[in-house]
């Protein structure tokens, strides 16, 4: 199962990217899932320790929604909208929320697929610093970061949405990083099974 997690609380440009890459892997084959975080209830971490003594959080919201669906993905894609030039709020929680995840299990993620998506009103907005954090986040936690390769798509895949929906519609350069990256990352996910 390929997860989608949406960092957005908006339902507008980033879900809907987000939506479009889970149908392109749905067309090769693959079983998605779509988490956002619009509606939810996902505090921030408050780095109290609970989790290591515990291992689990101990805020009951909605991040434990995510956590099993964490656990089961083979490959995960985090898509943020870009605030301040970097990811949104939501989305750091939700990164920082899997400290108690690893706690219980510090492999938990280990070895699985990642993709980033970042979707800015501006053309030059952070899109890549955002994908940068995503990436980061699965560097230090043992997710294998698939970028769309060079020429277009060399992080991942990133939007400018002219802060609309229609504006992300029209963007023909956002889809084309979308598709090559879609692309390499279903071909790393079809290897990875047939090597198991």
């Amino acid at each position: 199962m390929i997860l989608g997690v949406c960092g957005s609380p908006r339902k507008k440009a980033t879900e809907y990217v987000l939506r479009e890459a889970l149908r392109m892997l749905e067309e090769k084959g693959f079983e998605t899932q779509f988490f956002g975080v619009r509606g939810k209830n996902i505090g921030p971490c408050q780095h109290c320790d609970y989790c290591l003594k515990n291992r689990e959080c101990r805020f009951r919201d909605d991040m434990y929604e995510v956590y099993p669906l964490l656990k089961d993905a083979q490959g995960i894609i985090i898509a943020t909208p870009v605030y301040n030039g970097a990811i949104s709020a939501q989305t750091k929680a939700i990164m920082d929320r899997c400290r108690a995840l690893f706690a219980a299990n510090i492999k938990v993620l280990q070895y699985k697929a990642g993709m980033a998506i970042a979707v800015g009103g501006d053309r030059m907005g952070g899109q890549e610093l955002a994908i940068q954090q995503i990436i980061t986040f699965y560097v230090l936690n043992g997710v294998i970061p698939i970028s769309g390769g060079p020429f277009g798509a060399n992080l991942g895949a990133t939007f400018w949405s002219k802060d609309t929906l229609e504006g992300v519609k029209e963007d023909e350069e956002g889809f084309r990083s979308l598709k090559k990256t879609v692309k390499k990352f279903a071909k790393f996910l079809e290897k990875n099974e047939v090597n198991k």
